[in-house]
């Protein structure tokens, strides 16, 4: 277990460590965001996010289901069908990010503001 998977179970690590510790890396946010419209198959995320290969897609959701975030729903059809939704806790964690998210767009703004003026 990487440190930062560890110190997402660790009770002694402030809320804040503890949450960001679940969203570590660089598709588990991009993939809480294509799943709050509903849910989705593994194949779809992959188009959605070029650059992301299969085996680091099934390990964020593994991750991401390990957390409680995801639901994974496997359908008894061949061939098998398997998808992945947000956990009413994936979905609160996706709504405590959003005004995080609006302050990360506001910081991006002002960078490029300040870029086009020197």
């Amino acid at each position: 277990m990487e440190m930062t998977r560890s110190r997402a179970q660790d009770p002694n690590v402030c809320g804040v460590t503890a949450a960001i510790a679940v969203i570590d890396g660089k598709w588990k946010t991009a993939l809480l965001w294509l799943l709050e419209s509903g849910p989705r198959r593994p194949g779809e995320l992959r188009r959605l996010l070029p650059g992301l290969s299969e085996k680091v897609l099934t390990q964020a959701l593994r991750d991401m289901e390990t957390d409680g975030l995801v639901h994974r729903e496997v359908y008894d059809t061949l061939p098998l069908m398997t998808t992945y939704s947000l956990t009413t806790f994936g979905q609160e964690l996706s709504e405590a990010l959003a005004p995080l998210s609006d302050w990360g767009h506001r910081r991006l703004e002002k960078l490029t503001d300040a870029r086009s003026t020197s």
